[in-house]
């Protein structure tokens, strides 16, 4: 049984349309699951389901078996961490992350001893004494996830926590993260609308669009299998190319036939990366050719726009020999990086 579950979540803020749509996720306990997706697909509505901030309109959520879709805020026992911190500016990096458990009550031996505890793990305790503003913005990142852990919640929540940083600051702020989920061991639910931020420390990823979730696999997975031309757009994906299955198993698009894979489907479209395209001499299968458009240039290499009888396909040269436009390419997409969705 999954540690977090979510069944048939509907969510509405004007009664009539529902912004989820019958969610269901389940996250294993331990794991990190980051939602993901563009403004307004309803990643940070299901964040705020679980916290308690949000009624449902129909569904259940369960945490370790016990149903919380009732239980108020303030009985949850999650740690939430947002975008802006959320720090008391008078307080000190100790007093902010003593807060929870001041407000449960614990002794104050109890609480010191659990505060520098944290402050350790997090390092931070250097900083014990100073105010919010004396420091810098990871470092007060990481008084907030120290004051969201330190009440040892069932469930860690992370909504959209890096985005007011600068990208160097972002990519040691996501290592600190995973470092401090797998030594602690706490089920985190992570937001993000940034695809490389959500891959690089994620078990599993939501894909979400319009209230559901189109796809929910490993980062690896996803990358490469995506399922939808949705998801395939959204984690990078510029080639679509309409084909329809022949008898053989192949699929063609006017006469040019492309082998790539088993499938079911008649009508389809394949999709292709464009670094995964390869500019050839000559290719029968899976070959087509085209003239040069417009040409980029990407700093290693360069990306050409090419004119094919099938449609524009975006392609990546490797830098070793530069094309001009007009110049007519021949181009292989192999099999085993064809997508079809």
């Amino acid at each position: 049984m999954a540690f977090v579950d979510l069944k048939d979540i509907c969510v509405s803020y004007d009664g009539k349309t529902n912004v989820l749509e019958g969610l269901n996720l389940q996250i294993n306990e331990g794991e990190l699951v980051s939602l993901l997706g563009p403004s307004g697909c309803g990643k940070t509505t299901t964040l705020r389901v679980v916290a308690g901030y949000i009624d449902t309109k129909a569904g259940e959520f369960l945490v370790d078996g016990q149903n919380y879709t009732k239980i108020p805020v303030h009985k949850r026992n999650f740690g939430i961490v947002f975008q802006s911190y959320a720090l008391f500016p008078h307080l000190s990096v100790f007093e902010n992350v003593a807060f929870g458990l001041k407000m449960r009550k614990m002794d104050k031996a109890t609480i010191e001893q659990k505060v520098n505890n944290m402050l350790e793990i997090c390092g931070l305790t250097e900083y014990k004494d100073r105010l919010p503003k004396q420091m810098s913005g990871g470092q007060r990142q990481r008084v907030a996830l120290a004051r969201a852990l330190v009440i040892e919640p069932k469930l860690l929540l992370l909504d959209e926590p890096l985005s007011n940083l600068d990208a160097k600051l972002r990519i040691q702020m996501r290592v600190e993260i995973k470092r401090l989920q797998k030594k602690l061991g706490i089920t985190t639910i992570f937001v993000t609308h940034d695809q490389e931020e959500c891959f690089s420390i994620s078990d599993r990823v939501a894909i979400m669009n319009g209230g559901v979730i189109e796809q929910y696999d490993t980062p690896e997975n996803i990358y490469a299998h995506p399922n939808t031309e949705f998801v395939a757009r959204f984690i990078g994906f510029e080639n679509f190319i309409d084909v329809n299955r022949q008898e053989d198993g192949t699929y063609k698009a006017l006469n040019y036939v492309f082998e790539c894979g088993n499938s079911d489907l008649a009508k389809a479209k394949i999709t292709i990366r464009p670094d995964d395209i390869q500019i050839v001499d000559e290719a029968k299968v899976n070959g087509i050719s085209g003239t040069i458009q417009v040409r980029t240039f990407l700093g290693k290499s360069y990306q050409y726009e090419v004119n094919t009888a099938i449609g524009n396909l975006i392609v990546n040269g490797d830098g070793n020999k530069v094309y001009e436009p007009g110049d007519v390419l021949n181009l292989y997409l192999p099999a085993n990086k064809i997508v079809l969705v």
